[in-house]
């Protein structure tokens, strides 16, 4: 096991990229590069940092607040009612803890979830929500424990990602053909399927469970979520009193 093995082991696996890399893997290879330091892992909390000063034989550091703070551990949570079906959270979320078609409600399964809000800021209608499922943070040994499942679901989106993207370039390539002309040869486009047939047929759309989100459902989501954050800006702009 490589150094980096050894210090990624010991990460939260949240991948929520506020130690300034995009996930815990780039931040491991930082800290052996001496690019980054162990006080960068607001979710490994100050135990973390200890965990990776034991390991590096160095002397333990509080954790630099220019990065975050320690909190309770988080699930996010989507306001069903608001959602617009527009799939930018599942695109969003390292784990795949979020299912759901286009225009249709999606949902967050909490127990996959590792409250990274990374879902948080793409929602264009600002329907989803962080509760706090503990009142202090976790024991380094649940921590790890997550940790473990977090980022067996993280390889596991990674590995999809990539069949998918291969089976992309597999179709295109398919598509091109060579095609004889008097200086030879050129490749040529063949247009997908769906563009092959009658201009006069008109795809179905796919048989989901439930009836497709209405235009006038989405624009009342999208009004309903300026309305929050603007809430939400003035709040946060003008405290009230206790």
């Amino acid at each position: 096991m490589t150094l980096t093995d050894r210090i990624d082991a010991l990460l939260p696996q949240t991948q929520c990229t506020r130690c300034g890399y995009l996930a815990c893997r780039p931040y491991a290879e930082a800290i052996v590069r001496g690019d980054a330091d162990i006080d960068q892992c607001p979710p490994g909390g100050d135990d973390g940092i200890a965990a990776l000063a034991t390991l590096l034989g160095r002397a333990p550091k509080p954790l630099n607040p220019i990065f975050g703070e320690e909190r309770p551990p988080l699930v996010a949570r989507i306001v069903e009612d608001d959602c617009i079906g527009c799939t930018i959270c599942i695109q969003a979320c390292p784990v795949d803890a979020i299912v759901g078609a286009g225009k249709r409600m999606h949902t967050i399964i909490e127990a996959e979830c590792t409250g990274c809000e990374l879902c948080i800021a793409p929602c264009p209608v600002d329907c989803i929500e962080l509760i706090a499922t503990a009142s202090i943070p976790l024991r380094r040994a649940e921590v790890l424990r997550r940790a473990t499942l977090a980022r067996s679901r993280y390889e596991a989106r990674n590995s999809r990602l990539d069949s998918e993207r291969s089976l992309r370039e597999t179709k295109r390539a398919s598509r091109i053909e060579p095609i004889a002309t008097d200086s030879g040869s050129r490749p040529v486009v063949k247009p997908p399927a769906h563009e092959q047939q009658s201009t006069n047929s008109a795809a179905s759309p796919i048989s989901m469970h439930g009836s497709p989100i209405s235009r006038e459902a989405v624009l009342a989501a999208v009004a309903r979520g300026k309305a929050r954050r603007k809430n939400t800006g003035s709040e946060s702009q003008h405290p009230s009193k206790p």
